[in-house]
């Protein structure tokens, strides 16, 4: 996109200072990124994003949630007398023409955040780095406990294990792509833990399990850090919506203690890294130990194990019906995504004892 209509989009927002030059920022797979440096020095630079609308149709709600949660961490952080306020939350920029906090300009959505100077985000996964993202997902959870108003949900039973239950059934009644009987021994490895992957919405409906506000995509480099390695605030809040605890929790798990790539298909370097399990935990409980219940700490090894399950489901389906939703490389690559996850699945369930023992001497 050229200069002078990113420029013209800009210019619908209330930024302060002249812009110089709006150039890519980042890779990311699903907002097209922008920085936006300005020419003065008392003037801070921006963060400009064109919103995939077709992941998050209803955009006012999307920006209505972020909007929320900043707001609330921002007077949180505020009130404990924490400083460096502006780099510890995102601050969003309405438009110049009232408080929205996008621009539809005829085509696309957009929206503008103040970029966080001296601060870099990390890729790699370590126990460092996982007790670091534990105790920051946990903080994020803690600050918005006690949010007073109801988010929306910008992604539909995003992590609903019932729904995606019910798509794997309905992919398996209709075989579009004639490949059931090569992955029925899979199907059925599935259905025999069904009952007991599907619990947290079963107790979510008996009342003993409450949704709270969630990440729901917590991951290594959705942090910042600063110059001295502290985290300073989590990012990329597209998904944050009501959802129960399992779901940062146990993503987080799902990616970063697996010893392989997801798509690895040498099934003998997959397993259940307990060394990041107990960084990342012990930071989660850290922090969300104030406001997490019995019976969600009860549960933190089903979500361990429910996130791996919930991912083979969702490849399964996929192959299922003819590839039509993940992107994949060659023929066999879903199928080889849900072995990899079923076969982090069973090492996850080795450890279970485990994980129980560590958690329990976590809250000694």
């Amino acid at each position: 996109m050229d200069q002078a209509t990113l420029k013209e989009i800009v210019g619908q927002f209330a930024i302060q200072g002249t812009i110089a030059e709006i150039a890519p920022l980042g890779a990311g797979l699903i907002n097209d990124t922008f920085r936006v440096i300005t020419t003065e020095d008392n003037c801070p630079n921006y963060v400009l994003q064109r919103i995939n609308n077709a992941i998050f149709p209803d955009v006012e709600m999307l920006m209505n949630n972020i909007q929320s949660v900043t707001s609330h961490i921002r007077a949180k952080l505020v009130e404990k007398g924490e400083s460096d306020v502006d780099r510890k939350v995102l601050t969003f920029v309405p438009l110049t023409s009232g408080d929205k906090y996008f621009y539809f300009n005829g085509e696309s959505y957009w929206r503008i955040m103040v970029f966080i100077p001296n601060a870099i985000t990390k890729q790699a996964v370590n126990p460092e780095s996982s007790c670091a993202a534990g105790e920051a997902f946990g903080n994020f959870q803690a600050m918005l406990a006690d949010i007073p108003v109801q988010l929306g949900e910008t992604i539909k039973d995003f992590h609903n294990m019932e729904f995606r239950l019910q798509q794997l059934r309905d992919a398996v009644k209709d075989n579009k792509a004639g490949r059931l009987s090569e992955v029925q021994y899979l199907i059925d490895e599935i259905e025999k833990r069904a009952e007991e992957m599907c619990k947290a919405e079963r107790m979510g409906r008996e009342g003993t399990l409450t949704k709270r506000i969630c990440h729901c995509d917590t991951k290594v480099n959705n942090m910042m850090f600063d110059e001295n390695d502290n985290v300073l605030c989590v990012i990329d809040l597209d998904t944050v919506m009501p959802n129960f605890i399992f779901s940062d929790y146990g993503d987080f798990l799902r990616t970063g203690a697996n010893t392989a790539e997801e798509d690895e298909p040498d099934l003998s370097k997959v397993s259940f890294n307990m060394d990041i399990f107990k960084a990342f935990t012990k930071g989660y409980l850290k922090s969300a130990g104030c406001f997490l219940t019995p019976t969600e700490i009860e549960n933190l090894p089903y979500a361990a194990a429910l996130f791996p399950y919930m991912q083979c489901v969702r490849f399964l389906a996929d192959y299922i019906n003819g590839d039509t939703y993940y992107k994949i490389k060659y023929p066999e690559h879903n199928l080889v995504r849900t072995k990899n996850q079923f076969a982090l699945l069973q090492s996850v369930e080795a450890h279970t004892p485990e994980m129980k023992a560590f958690i329990a001497d976590c809250l000694k």
